[in-house]
């Protein structure tokens, strides 16, 4: 189960193993009061979401069974979509007419999506995600990392059949996405991370699929080049917040609404926002904290603790409203649509979750 802050999503799903098939059960979906006066973006998309999720599945069928079963794990694992959703808002809210080239669009987000996440799992050695063992600890690494590099040939022959703009925007998101994990790799334990860094790495790694399918979304609707740029700095404004709230929720979030245990990027060594911020503010217990290469349990505890005791929590949330108010901006310049108050919606629900 997986969850934005009021709505719930749920996909019970069920693999087999024998022959390279999967079968999944129809997706419900059992909403629960969410912000005053919104609707649930997702619903604005449920038919065309269903075609996503058709494609998805067609998409990791593979001679191999193995590679079937590895992205099953993930892709029928309870994953958000919300990338998708966003890409699919964007294309409906300049009038998009032709759904299931933009469906294709949103299905090759997603696989790539999925690909970083069994590649970021083996280069963190990840034991659990989305609730559940990882795929690097069930499968192993050499067939996690062939089953992401599968992922991603996949998610070209979705986007591959387009003009050249699409095709370059999409490889030019896949190179953003190495280029992120490299930056951040480099930062990795380091005390000299800045601000800026971060936004750098989080503007590469996290939120060029966002701005990519918001873009995509927009430009295969016809929308005019300013509209296009626009629905860019949509989704790399709400990208860069969604990534932030993650951090936050890092560190003071529900393990069980999570899927994996707090304090994970302090486990990592990865500069996460609130860490950032207590690096600046020299709380000691995170900078010994963040510097150890084998931090115990115990000194994990303190620094999480320390964070969460000042105003470090309270100045990163502050932080991504910033972005996701940037977001809000760009949204003010879109048609009147419901599509439009979908994407609105959206910024809400991603900067408000479970805190």
């Amino acid at each position: 189960m997986s969850r934005l802050h009021g709505v719930f999503l749920i996909r019970e799903t069920k693999t087999k193993v024998a022959n390279p098939t999967v079968v999944v059960a129809p997706e419900t979906r059992r909403k629960i009061p969410a912000l005053e006066g919104s609707s649930d973006p997702f619903s604005f998309v449920t038919d065309e979401l269903q075609l996503v999720e058709e494609n998805l599945i067609r998409a990791i069928r593979s001679r191999e069974q193995t590679l079937t079963d590895i992205a099953a794990h993930l892709i029928c694992g309870g994953g958000k979509r919300v990338r998708p959703v966003v890409t699919l808002l964007a294309f409906l809210a300049f009038g998009g007419k032709r759904i299931h080239d933009i469906v294709d669009i949103a299905t090759a987000i997603e696989l790539i999506h999925t690909a970083t996440l069994l590649h970021d799992d083996i280069i963190d050695r990840a034991e659990t995600r989305r609730g559940k063992e990882s795929a690097y600890r069930k499968f192993g690494l050499k067939n996690t990392l062939v089953a992401g590099d599968f992922l991603f040939i996949k998610a070209f022959e979705f986007a591959g059949k387009f003009d050249e703009t699409v095709v370059e925007w999409t490889a030019d998101a896949c190179a953003l996405l190495t280029e992120g994990e490299t930056l951040q790799g480099y930062f990795n334990r380091n005390r000299n991370v800045t601000l800026d860094d971060y936004v750098e790495i989080v503007r590469r790694k996290t939120a060029s699929l966002f701005q990519t399918g918001a873009k995509l979304g927009a430009y295969l609707a016809g929308a005019n080049a300013t509209a296009v740029e626009e629905t860019h700095r949509y989704g790399l404004n709400m990208g860069i917040a969604f990534q932030m709230v993650d951090d936050i929720l890092d560190i003071v979030g529900h393990v069980e609404l999570l899927g994996k245990p707090t304090g994970m990027d302090l486990r990592d060594g990865n500069p996460s926002l609130p860490i950032i911020l207590a690096l600046k503010a020299e709380q000691t217990a995170v900078c010994e904290t963040f510097q150890c290469p084998q931090p115990t349990e115990a000194s994990i505890g303190a620094a999480l603790d320390t964070i969460k005791s000042g105003a470090i929590i309270q100045q990163a949330k502050s932080i991504s409203r910033g972005y996701a108010e940037e977001a809000l901006k760009s949204i003010r310049k879109f048609p009147p649509s419901l599509y439009r108050n979908g994407l609105k919606t959206l910024v809400h629900l991603i900067i408000d979750r479970d805190f």
